[in-house]
């Protein structure tokens, strides 16, 4: 197969933004990839293309794409992510559905270099507050925004596959996850929490 008959990593910038909004905001990069994979009908034989078939390694074309389709997009400002894989809509990419790729490409190839110091320290007084303003803002929290919270939190613990099954104003969440151990077990886990 010809590398040429792949969609290029911005062509997947909005089958992924779908992807995530099918999955209630947040995924891990396994469940991104398979929704993306299946909205964008990607053929068998484009999915199983190595990326670099000379090196061995099992990382395929259409993951090593969409690693630089998320990172355009983190760079954009509509994802974000956190250290265990999970990535994430921003609060800007929840209101975005469709983007123009070639306007994306050419925002942040123009970005500077800049970096802000993400080691901010906190006073006690300040930690405080900070947390009377979680504590407030989680209980003016829209029902649907903290079942996609409870989604977030479960995928960043470990869980994959997790799906939301409760209905929107039962003031908690119904779902059910893989939570997955050692990369041996997996338990199929059926959840309930409330605020």
């Amino acid at each position: 197969m010809d590398r040429t008959d792949m969609p290029t990593f911005d062509a997947l910038m909005n089958p992924l933004i779908a992807a995530l909004h099918e999955l209630g905001g947040s995924g891990t990069i396994e469940e991104i990839n398979s929704t993306v994979i299946e909205k964008a009908n990607l053929s068998d034989e484009q999915v199983e293309l190595l990326h670099n078939p000379d090196r061995g390694g099992g990382q395929t074309e259409v993951e090593y794409r969409l690693g630089w389709t998320r990172t355009y997009l983190k760079k954009y400002g509509l994802l974000d992510n956190s250290s265990r894989g999970v990535w994430a809509l921003t609060a800007e990419g929840r209101k975005v559905t469709r983007v123009d790729p070639r306007r994306v490409r050419r925002v942040v190839q123009q970005q500077s270099a800049s970096s802000r110091d993400p080691s901010e320290t906190f006073e006690p007084d300040e930690a405080q507050s900070w947390r009377e303003e979680l504590l407030e803002a989680l209980q003016a929290m829209d029902p649907s925004a903290f079942e996609r919270l409870i989604q977030r939190l479960l995928r960043e613990s470990g869980f994959v596959k997790v799906a939301v099954t409760g209905q929107s104003g039962d003031g908690g969440i119904d779902g059910k996850g893989v939570m997955r151990l050692g990369g041996l077990l997996s338990f199929h886990v059926i959840f309930q929490c409330k605020r």
